[in-house]
């Protein structure tokens, strides 16, 4: 499925150059921190020494997991329709949030199992009402997958053509971090204890029955042969709004935008994308580590540092939202800040 894709790593012929740019601005070397790896890595992305932001977007996928109605998370799935709703009204963080640092917002219905009609500021993009619960069957067939997985990468593509080159992911789902879990479990390889926590607040109980209720559709698919193969993981246990951010980072990645990777479940996202093609990561900023449990286990695995740690668990995309200022600060002081020469202040010997 990720064929139709045509994705390299960024060439590094300026790396030295940018390095060198980031190594003679008015500070020690290394000052910034974090802010150069990504200044750096922006710089490789956009093959430019003044890279600069264009459109940035925040994207936000919207669906339904069959496995919901079987006891996963703490609230009923009519709260996924119902805060659409809230995101089309303004209402929610991730809203106040993409206000506040002039980001473009849109969301999209990947599959949520209520009819929207056609309303402003929703894009509707649904495969299905829902997803399948995957402890019975399959989450969604091949077909679906492939479906989600298309769709979203237009998305990333008419988006660069229209001036785009940054895009933020968000999400909203209910149940969603179990299917996170099922398939960063098989992805990892850690043990699916370590990759199951609360999501929207589940008790002590609550959470006991979601292990059991994951292990059980974990057994299943394992008695029906399931691998490790990340195309396969993600029609098991994803929901289309995870499909279609796979697909949607694939199209990002080919159209050589930078990414702003939220926390536990776009996380999921990001990890089955670069299982499928790993040059996906050379693209991907990562914002912010969740509060879940699971989410240690993606970075580890991807040898990624994220910028911000603030005990985050919301989703909405709102770590990436928050993280934004620190990846324009890191384009801002590649381009504004001087150097040592320009400045007439002396280096060291």
């Amino acid at each position: 499925m990720h064929s139709k894709f045509n994705i390299s790593a960024p060439d590094q012929g300026l790396a030295a150059a940018l390095q060198h740019k980031i190594d003679q601005k008015t500070k020690p070397r290394g000052a910034l921190g974090q802010l150069e790896t990504v200044a750096k890595k922006v710089g490789l992305i956009q093959q430019r020494l003044d890279p600069e932001f264009g459109q940035p977007y925040m994207l936000v996928f919207a669906g339904d997991h069959g496995a919901a109605r079987a006891g996963v998370s703490a609230y009923p799935q009519d709260v996924t329709w119902q805060m659409v709703e809230n995101f089309l009204a303004g209402g929610a963080a991730i809203n106040a949030f993409a206000r506040q640092n002039d980001l473009h917002l849109a969301i999209i219905d990947a599959g949520v199992a209520h009819d929207f009609g056609k309303r402003p500021g929703l894009i509707n993009a649904k495969v299905a009402s829902g997803t399948a619960n995957y402890l019975e069957e399959p989450a969604m067939s091949a077909e679906q997958c492939a479906t989600a997985i298309e769709r979203g990468g237009e998305f990333c593509r008419n988006l660069s053509l229209n001036g785009c080159n940054l895009v933020g992911f968000g999400e909203m789902g209910i149940g969603n971090t179990a299917a996170a879990s099922l398939i960063t479990h098989c992805l990892t390889g850690a043990t699916l204890a370590d990759c199951v926590g609360r999501g929207t607040g589940l008790d002590d109980a609550g959470l006991a029955r979601k292990q059991g209720l994951l292990e059980q559709a974990l057994q299943r698919y394992r008695a029906a042969g399931g691998d490790n193969d990340p195309a396969r993981v993600l029609a098991e246990f994803g929901g289309f709004e995870i499909a279609m951010m796979v697909g949607a980072m694939l199209g990002a990645a080919e159209a050589k935008m930078t990414m702003l990777i939220d926390g536990f479940i776009v996380g999921a996202a990001a990890l089955t994308a670069i299982r499928l093609v790993p040059a996906v990561a050379d693209y991907c900023v990562f914002c912010h580590r969740s509060a879940e449990p699971g989410h240690a286990a993606q970075l580890q695995a991807l040898g990624a540092e994220p910028l911000l740690d603030l005990g985050l668990r919301l989703g909405e995309g709102t770590g990436a939202a928050l993280a934004y200022p620190l990846v324009l600060a890191a384009v801002n002081f590649l381009n504004e800040m001087a150097s040592f020469e320009s400045a007439g202040v002396s280096d060291k010997d």
